[in-house]
């Protein structure tokens, strides 16, 4: 296997009532995240965050409705994790997607990723993203939420 891109996506799974779907990395006990994944070479964006939440949740993104929140972050890249990457790489620009479900769902975890998962209120799991900008992104879910309810 070849080195991973420096392009990933952040997707912050939801319901309308903004509970919001924590998964807890299986290389680091405790760090909470939504689901996240590198860029495939030959992939668009939306089919990055379709493939992540497939192999993460076992949740099939054409069943609900996925928004491309057109946001950017850009990020040093964790010492630990930069092995991954080509020497030399440093940052990662991630590219945030919202997942709207109707209620909290079962998941199916790949177990070599995350240990467990919660659906938590918000403003709990913002408080628990270990990444700050994971934080930042369900933060604004309130916003995003009453934005998409306002559109036509």
């Amino acid at each position: 296997m070849g080195y991973k891109r420096p392009v990933s996506v952040l997707v912050v799974v939801h319901t309308p009532a903004l509970e919001v779907l924590l998964l807890e990395r299986a290389d680091r006990p405790s760090f909470w995240q939504s689901v996240t994944g590198s860029q495939n070479e030959g992939e668009t964006l939306r089919d990055t965050a379709v493939r992540e939440l497939k192999e993460e949740t076992g949740l099939d993104a054409a069943r609900y409705e996925l928004a491309d929140w057109r946001k950017q972050n850009r990020y040093e890249i964790y010492r630990r994790w930069r092995s991954r990457y080509a020497p030399g790489v440093t940052h990662n620009t991630e590219h945030v997607f919202g997942l709207l479900v109707p209620q909290p769902a079962a998941i199916t975890l790949e177990p070599r990723e995350h240990l467990r998962y919660e659906w938590v209120p918000w403003q709990m799991a913002a408080e628990r993203a270990f990444s700050w900008s994971n934080a930042e992104a369900i933060r604004e879910l309130p916003q995003r939420v009453t934005q998409r309810a306002e559109k036509p």
